[in-house]
């Protein structure tokens, strides 16, 4: 195939992909990426605006006050609220990161109703400030609808790919192919000498057919789980995560021993030190539950083969045993629960539709079930399950569900929204 033709293809890949994802990356290893982001540029059909990391860009005060400028260029009216933050804001960005997210969101949400693409180039110059990365990763979850964020870099960027494509919001584009496994560029496979890992059941770990459970407590596990999350993390970012009220040289400290602890548990170094950051040691093969469970969901998106779609669905299903590491608390393992769960209503609504299509409405009304014992405020669970019930003809079963939901809600200082009650009168009516 020639250029012409090459990049052609992967530019129409780009548009089929783009409006089912907030963020967009033209993977390290394309070959075609600067064309394909030279394209876009020049197309009249498509507005895109390029902001190039410089490398002053490593503190999230600098980035943000850049881009905000940078994007005023486009619209003379933009950053009227994000100028406004108090420079006190950026003194802790790690407490204060949703607040600077949604403010900036709020100004690119008045901006403009236009659909555009907003391109970050050379956005490997990132990829030791930690705040930035906090701040892409909270942007693509919260970004208007009518913008979609582009990542052009050299390395990897150092977000959590598997949690973010199976929330739905991730894609990452190797030219013309999506990549639909190995994120991290690690075949995920099973093997006997290699370890397996789950962390959507009970969270074991398993290493040459030896079940890891001398972990000498649950800060070890968790931090090889944290570091599983994505493919490099920094020392400051453990630090952070796991003993926020120490200071510097305190958590550094407790953070080797830890990881002393971790590598005696699993009589394996786990974690390896490159350079700056830390990372799982590959020289073992390794199955992480997490990756085939985002792969299934991509299948269940991407595949034109109907078949294949529904085994992708039913495989993510049964993947998806328990919530992410689901007896712990901490904040970013309830934001990761939180992104899985959106993967299993995904896979399990779909099925609904397949079953319920296909005279199959006892196994669409279990996978409701299970779905709602997950995630009970899942309201769309629920409609769901009442469309199911009035197709069946079981309107006292709707009256019944929705009651008894409605006493659990007032329990729990939750209420039903306007969908939920609207649907519910109009099939009482």
């Amino acid at each position: 195939m020639n250029l012409k033709d090459a990049l052609d293809l992967s530019y129409q890949t780009f548009l089929h992909h783009a409006p089912h994802s907030k963020l967009l990356l033209l993977h390290p290893e394309s070959k075609l990426r600067t064309v394909l982001m030279a394209k876009l540029m020049s197309s009249t059909q498509h507005k895109a605006i390029s902001y190039s990391f410089s490398p002053d860009d490593i503190t999230l005060q600098t980035f943000v006050n850049s881009l905000t400028h940078h994007l005023a260029d486009y619209f003379p009216l933009f950053g009227r609220h994000t100028l406004m933050l108090p420079p006190s804001i950026y003194d802790d960005v790690y407490k204060t990161a949703d607040e600077i997210v949604s403010t900036f969101v709020q100004d690119l949400a008045e901006t403009t109703d236009d659909e555009f693409f907003l391109i970050f180039d050379e956005y490997d110059r990132s990829d030791r400030a930690d705040e930035v990365q906090i701040f892409v990763e909270k942007l693509s979850a919260n970004l208007p609808d009518n913008i979609r964020l582009v990542i052009n870099s050299r390395t990897l960027p150092r977000l959590p790919w598997a949690a973010m494509i199976a929330h739905g919001r991730a894609t990452m584009l190797r030219d013309s192919h999506i990549i639909m496994d190995n994120f991290y560029g690690i075949n995920n496979q099973r093997d006997v000498n290699g370890m397996e890992i789950s962390a959507l059941s009970r969270g074991d770990v398993i290493i040459q057919g030896r079940k890891i459970d001398g972990w000498e407590g649950h800060l070890p596990r968790l931090l090889f789980f944290f570091t599983l999350d994505r493919s490099l993390v920094t020392r400051s970012e453990i630090c952070r995560t796991f003993w926020p009220g120490l200071d510097e040289d305190q958590a550094v400290n407790v953070f080797h021993v830890t990881k002393r602890r971790l590598h005696k548990a699993m009589d394996y170094d786990a974690l390896v030190h490159d350079e700056n950051y830390y990372h799982i040691n590959w020289e073992l093969p390794l199955y992480y539950d997490v990756i085939e469970f985002a792969n299934m969901l991509l299948i269940g998106r991407t595949s034109n083969d109907q078949n294949a779609r529904v085994k992708a669905w039913e495989r993510a299903i049964e993947i998806h045993r328990a919530p992410f590491l689901y007896d712990h608390t901490e904040d970013w393992i309830l934001q990761r629960r939180k992104e899985f769960k959106v993967g299993f209503a995904e896979a399990i609504r779909n099925l609904v539709v397949v079953y319920s299509n296909t005279n199959r409405e006892d196994k669409a009304l279990m996978l409701l079930n299970k779905g709602i014992n997950l995630d009970i405020q899942n309201e769309d669970y629920h409609r769901d399950l009442m469309r199911l019930y009035a197709k069946l003809g079981r309107r006292s079963e709707i009256a019944s569900h929705y009651q008894r939901l409605s006493d659990i809600f007032k329990q729990q200082n939750h209420t039903f929204s306007e969908e939920t009650q609207r649907l519910y009168q109009e099939l009482m009516n």
